[in-house]
């Protein structure tokens, strides 16, 4: 028995292997058969799609083009270039773009511009359903505040203003139910201040109309612009750089990118400003220095040729000098490099909190940078001393980064020197080489040498400031700014979202999947047996036909006059019975019918078969050998006082004697009788046999209502008597996994000649339709059929 049943549940998964190629099919047939589902779910989606853009916000993309100062690339700076050595600000050509970006999406530049826009104070237009933000010229009011920004900029509050005509109008506070009467220009005192309320100018204020005015708070306003505000390159390796920003005021993201690219600019020339002022108060300083040095030296000259009575020492000491000028030369270089070296030292020891001038006539990169890094860094500490303390953590934090920088510059400085001397030492080495083979030079004129030297050094390294002076004075009185606007901030008037056509279509195909979806999840919750190709995939039994699924109440549904659909598929079905039992001959059939559980409409099969067998002027007799729940007599309306129980009891009870005759049904009837105690025992005791043999010897056909075979063993029992069974499966009822069972009848042979009959189909309109009226299905039938 065991390897049977193996058997059948390997036939049973080949099958349901096979099922997996007709899935694609039955899905289609499903979403055909549910087409007005479909339809409404994406009208559904289109609807809901209308009002979303109807009510939803449209958003408008803003952009502005700046180009970032780049020397390399023949930038702004291209004008000063003249000016390199001196480290004139703006004429950097190693400017990082990635800096720049850092720059323009700073805190400190997006609050500047939130301060100086007022963006932490916002208008809407409230209507019927939602409200809309009004800015600038569209503005009906003005509201002005008498209160420190410190507080307005701390704020979350807002205030409804109701126009109640062109002079009042109602003023209402968040959080409170009362409603106060105004006129315009009068003060109103609000939890933190006192705000009066103007109308704008050339605007008509509508009674009814209703402003709201909510103000925020600076931080959360600057972090939701700093968010919002995209930078990026305009090509890769480019100097232009694109500012965008999306929101639902075109106007006001104008205002902002504008905005916030002016300041950006302003700031920049600020900076070089900043550091021009401390480069032309350093030269002006050691300017006066070098000036002094200057006229000591030139005192001691003169008290050199006085002492040594010479006149014309400088012609005659060229003559002599010549061969060797190129290293007196070096010699002045070198000097003058580490005096300013030495000037630089100096001022960094002296001045602690001052701005270090770049770039001042010394040769050495690393220094340089330094130098620049070391003032950016005082500046931004200088910026943040203003408003706060020395105590400040991120003053403390700043002042360690600069005294570290301090630091590095006195290493790199004395580096240099350190260099510059060795140079130095080698140049008068090869100095004294020349003086030794001139051999016989004048004292006077070696001495004269060493102070003409010395005057030549400090004239040179005045006339170098005197010139650097002249330099900076140009970079003061002509900053250069190191960005330029390419394009101010526009926009286009159509909105870059929502996008009318994107969201229809997106609806549409939501619609269509919700719709579809529905479907298969009921169909993978569906385990009902619907059609016979899904009695196909699991019984190998041959399959009689099919009864469609009808509304009617009516258990009688064949007679003379009687041919609509449901009729005809019962005699199509018997058709194949006398097909399937050969009855050429007209010998005498016995049929069984049984199901697998009770309610699948075996007993409604019976009768009607019988019937339609009887309407051929066959001899039918139908038997309810269903003795635990009989239902023969209550669908004909039978009242009999014997039937089977009776017979199967007393032995003195013919067949004839519990034989109905039924003109109206053109059929004999043996009902179940009383229902008894013992079912089992009673179908066994050899009564039953007996009445068949008679059924056999009177009637052409012999229809059987037995019980069904999963709920109990009594159709089982009498098998052997049948010369067919036809085993009933309801539609719509059973589950699928319970074929198994008439697989396995089959498989083993247990109900001998089975065949299948499929009851309670639900078929499209039309399947039963030729010549006949059929039933019309209702819109809600339609819609969620199967």
């Amino acid at each position: 028995m065991r390897m049977e049943f193996d058997n059948s549940r390997s036939y049973i998964n080949k099958k349901l292997d096979s099922d997996s190629e007709i899935k694609l099919v039955n899905i289609i047939q499903k979403a055909k058969s549910n087409w007005i589902l479909i339809l409404t779910s994406v009208l559904l989606g289109v609807l809901i799609a209308f009002i979303y853009l109807r009510y939803s916000e449209p958003q408008f993309r803003v952009r502005t083009t700046i180009f970032i100062d780049d020397e390399d690339n023949g930038g702004l700076a291209s004008t000063l270039s003249a000016f390199e050595d001196l480290g004139i600000p703006g004429s950097n050509s190693n400017k990082s773009i990635v800096n720049e970006i850092g720059v323009l999406k700073s805190y400190s530049l997006m609050r500047s511009v939130i301060e100086g826009l007022n963006l932490n104070i916002s208008y809407f237009s409230q209507g019927k359903i939602g409200k809309y933000e009004i800015y600038g010229k569209d503005l009906p009011i003005k509201v002005n505040y008498f209160i420190k920004d410190s507080v307005s900029f701390n704020t979350d509050r807002e205030y409804k203003i109701i126009h109640t005509s062109e002079t009042e109008f109602l003023f209402q506070t968040e959080g409170d139910e009362s409603m106060t009467k105004y006129s315009f220009g009068n003060n109103i005192k609000v939890d933190f201040g006192e705000i009066n309320i103007v109308p704008a100018n050339n605007h008509t204020i509508s009674p009814g109309s209703i402003i709201l005015l909510k103000t925020q708070k600076l931080d959360d306003v600057c972090n939701y612009y700093m968010d919002k505000v995209k930078i990026e390159p305009q090509q890769d390796l480019s100097s232009i750089l694109v500012l965008s920003l999306t929101d639902p005021v075109k106007e006001k993201a104008k205002s902002i990118l504008n905005y916030l690219v002016s300041n950006y600019v302003i700031e920049g020339v600020n900076f070089k400003i900043k550091i021009s002022e401390n480069t032309d108060n350093f030269i002006n300083d050691r300017i006066m220095d070098i000036s002094e040095d200057l006229n000591d030296v030139d005192r001691g000259v003169e008290e050199f040729k006085t002492k040594n009575k010479l006149t014309n020492i400088e012609y005659e000491s060229s003559l002599v000098l010549e061969s060797n000028s190129e290293v007196g030369k070096r010699i002045v270089e070198l000097s003058s490099q580490i005096q300013v070296l030495d000037y630089i030292s100096d001022y960094l020891n002296n001045n602690s909190d001052q701005l270090i001038p770049p770039n001042l006539g010394v040769n050495d990169d690393s220094s340089n940078n330094i130098i620049q890094d070391y003032n950016k860094l005082l500046l931004e500490r200088n910026r943040i001393l203003k408003g706060s303390s020395r105590m400040n953590p991120t003053v403390i934090a700043l002042d360690e980064q600069l005294l570290k920088l301090r630091q590095s510059i006195r290493q790199s400085l004395a580096s240099s020197k350190s260099s510059l001397n060795f140079s130095l030492d080698q140049a008068k080495n090869q100095e004294y080489k020349l003086n030794v083979r001139r051999g016989n030079a004048p004292q006077q004129e070696r001495e004269f040498q060493d102070i003409k030297r010395k005057q030549v050094i400090i004239e040179s390294l005045y006339l170098y400031l005197l010139e650097k002076r002249e330099e900076n004075a140009i970079s003061l009185g002509i900053p250069v700014p190191n960005a330029k606007v390419v394009d101010k901030a526009y926009g286009s008037d159509k909105p870059v979202s929502p996008i009318p056509i994107l969201i229809y279509v997106v609806s549409i195909f939501l619609g269509a999947v919700f719709s579809i979806s529905i479907i298969l999840f009921k169909s993978l919750l569906d385990n009902k047996v619907h059609s016979t190709e899904d009695v196909e995939l699991m019984v190998e039994a041959p399959i009689l036909g099919e009864i469609p699924m009808t509304s009617s109440k009516r258990k009688l549904v064949m007679n003379d006059a009687q041919n609509d659909g449901i009729a005809e598929a019962f005699r199509l079905v018997r058709t194949n019975i006398n097909f399937m039992l050969n009855n050429s001959q007209n010998e005498p059939k016995v049929i069984f019918l049984t199901s697998t559980i009770g309610s699948e409409g075996k007993t409604f099969t019976a009768i009607n078969l019988a019937m339609s067998m009887g309407l051929l002027e066959k001899r039918v007799l139908l038997i309810e050998a269903d003795i635990r729940k009989p239902k023969i007599a209550k669908y004909l309306k039978l009242s009999r006082p014997k039937g089977l129980t009776h017979f199967l009891v007393d032995k003195d009870v013919e067949p004839q004697d519990i034989i109905f005759k039924n003109e109206e049904t053109h059929i004999d009837i043996i009902t179940s009788g009383e229902i008894p105690p013992n079912p089992s025992e009673l179908l066994l005791n050899g009564r039953f046999e007996k009445i068949v043999k008679y059924s056999k010897e009177n009637y052409d056909f012999i229809f059987i209502d037995t019980a069904p075979v999963s709920v109990v063993t009594d159709t089982l029992l009498l098998g052997s008597l049948a010369d067919s069974f036809i085993y009933v499966i309801r539609a719509e009822f059973l589950d699928k996994k319970l074929l198994k069972i008439p697989q396995l009848m089959y498989k083993n042979k247990r109900l001998p000649n089975m065949a299948i009959l499929l009851n309670s189909v639900v078929k499209q309109h039309g399947t039963y339709s030729y010549g006949y009226k059929n039933e019309k299905k209702s819109f809600w039938n339609s819609l969620f059929s199967k």
